[in-house]
């Protein structure tokens, strides 16, 4: 995978506790070339988010044990940071700003309309692909500064001590 393409199989965790809208989710994603995972609840969901690294995560907002909003500020920060779309069945404005307020990079309605989660994914992929390149620009800007610096109080550079 070169820096610049977006991950071959990008990992989705699916949290809903609907056994049929995860199984839809589930075949339709990975026909689409994604790496599906899913969770009932969101107790599973932050167990499996701690054990592997995610791309994105759809997030169901009425779950058995928490609210979906709730658990958008459990899963633990990663570098790229895991995008964070939430899906609900009872939209309001007030649902989606506390959403949004509370880390959610989208929101979605149920019925889910699959054209327009394949188009949500995406874009959230793009997003954390600039979000990275970012990051690796401001890292490297630091290395550089830090190498000038040095060169400054020692007047000579050494080998490269990444």
């Amino acid at each position: 995978m070169s820096n610049n393409s977006l991950p071959a199989r990008p990992s989705v965790l699916i949290v809903d506790d609907e056994p049929g809208i995860r199984k839809l989710l589930m075949i339709t994603l990975d026909e689409n070339g994604y790496s599906p995972d899913a969770a009932e609840n969101g107790t599973e969901a932050i167990r499996k988010a701690n054990e592997r690294y995610y791309n994105l995560a759809l997030i169901d907002i009425m779950l058995p044990d928490t609210n979906g909003v709730e658990l958008l500020s459990k899963f633990k920060p990663t570098r790229p940071r895991t995008r964070k779309i939430i899906m609900t069945g009872n939209p309001s404005l007030q649902n989606a700003v506390e959403a949004l307020n509370k880390g959610a990079d989208a929101y979605i309605m149920k019925p889910l309309d699959m054209e327009k989660v394949l188009t949500t994914l995406k874009d959230q992929l793009n997003k954390q692909k600039e979000q990275k390149e970012t990051m690796v620009k401001l890292l490297e800007t630091g290395r550089v500064r830090a190498r000038i610096e040095f060169i400054g109080r020692e007047g000579t550079e050494t080998p490269d001590v990444r």
